[in-house]
């Protein structure tokens, strides 16, 4: 169940994605006559009034089909309503449409999530420092031996209490041991096992690992004391995360080697929010606003078959005073859309042989 209500969640956010482009054309009375979650062959589809709607085999995005792309449509090229006669403002608003609608779903979910789970109040603490996720299994703690949901008590000579310090602690012995071993004291479940762990070193000459670091014990709520405190701390929240994709996308552009093995498609996404669902199901509410935020910061990239990449367009289009040839457009587009698609396979791919069902099949095989 934790699996489909991740794949629930990236689903839900598409939808919003492309609800929001469609919702813009419909509301400005531009023509939308398909909406399409998936790519590829339909596997379920409807044909309202004016649109088809459809989800698709491929899961790797949607879209939102326009009747000038469509020369089966029966419309005039000089209608005004079709979306290519429209003002630039007019386009631009549909085109950006998925992105702010993701940024306000994100918003929303995290109010959700303080109102409905409640506000945090700190841990139940117990001693040692959780480690819920290995971010990337070639990491320095894949090569370690270090597994989601070990528990470290002890680091070198540092034993960590029950404290809310320990994680900052431990952060600190790995920062200041680039290339050093460090000797780890972790109990995994009933065991407690020995290990070494290498930390290697990052952009900014500080060790890493690659793990996620939380206090060891359950988080404490609260209920909100005001109708406007969910909104206030659904707003830090919301920055908190914007500001973590903000300089995770700066990385990958100053310290691309060591960021670009992190990269994750979506088999891999799923599995960090089924074992987040697995682990405690109020958390996938801060799962969808991350990934939610995500979409919108990667679809305003100004890269072909992306938001962002058609914003460009207009704003040459803006700057020129007239539209780029459309040969050249469609050329772009198609090109940007056949190496997302692949990517999206490579890395489907590249996550499915790194699950620990299929890696440990091939062991045995």
């Amino acid at each position: 169940m934790s699996v489909l209500a991740a794949i629930g969640v990236l689903a839900l956010l598409i939808f919003v994605h492309e609800l929001g482009h469609f919702l813009a054309a419909r509301l400005q009375g531009i023509y939308a006559n398909k909406f399409s979650i998936g790519f590829g062959p339909a596997l379920l589809s409807y044909q309202g009034p004016m649109t088809e709607y459809a989800l698709r085999a491929i899961p790797l995005g949607g879209y939102v089909g326009f009747p000038e792309d469509d020369p089966e449509s029966g419309i005039e090229p000089t209608d005004p309503n079709l979306l290519q006669n429209r003002p630039i403002l007019d386009r631009a608003i549909v085109i950006s449409a998925g992105v702010i609608a993701n940024l306000v779903f994100a918003y929303a979910i995290l109010v959700a999530q303080s109102t409905i789970v409640g506000l945090p109040q700190g841990y139940d603490l117990k001693p040692g420092v959780l480690i819920p996720q290995v971010v990337d299994n070639s990491s320095a703690a894949t090569a370690a031996g270090i597994k989601a949901g070990d528990v470290v008590l002890k680091a070198d000579s540092k034993v960590f209490d029950a404290s809310e310090s320990s994680v900052q602690e431990l952060i600190a012995i790995i920062k200041s041991s680039a290339e050093k071993p460090v000797s780890l004291t972790v109990e995994r479940g009933e065991n407690i096992v020995d290990l070494t762990v290498t930390p290697r070193t990052g952009a900014d000459g500080n060790g890493l690992i690659g793990v996620q670091l939380e206090p060891n014990g359950s988080p404490i709520f609260r209920r909100p004391n005001s109708f406007a405190e969910p909104f206030r701390a659904g707003a830090r929240q919301f920055e908190f995360l914007g500001r973590q994709i903000v300089d995770g996308f700066r990385q990958l552009v100053t310290d691309f080697t060591n960021v670009a093995p992190q990269l994750k498609g979506p088999v891999k996404i799923v599995e960090f929010g089924a074992d987040i669902a697995k682990s405690d199901s109020g958390n996938l509410y801060f799962f969808a606003a991350f990934i939610s935020i995500n979409l919108a910061f990667i679809n305003i990239l100004p890269l072909p078959a992306l938001d962002g990449g058609q914003l460009a367009f207009l704003l040459f289009e803006a700057i020129r005073g007239k539209p780029l040839p459309q040969k050249f457009q469609d050329v772009v587009m198609q090109s940007g859309l056949m190496l997302l698609l692949g990517l999206g396979v490579f890395l489907i791919i590249k996550d499915t042989t790194q699950l620990n069902f299929v890696r440990q099949f091939f062991s045995q095989s």
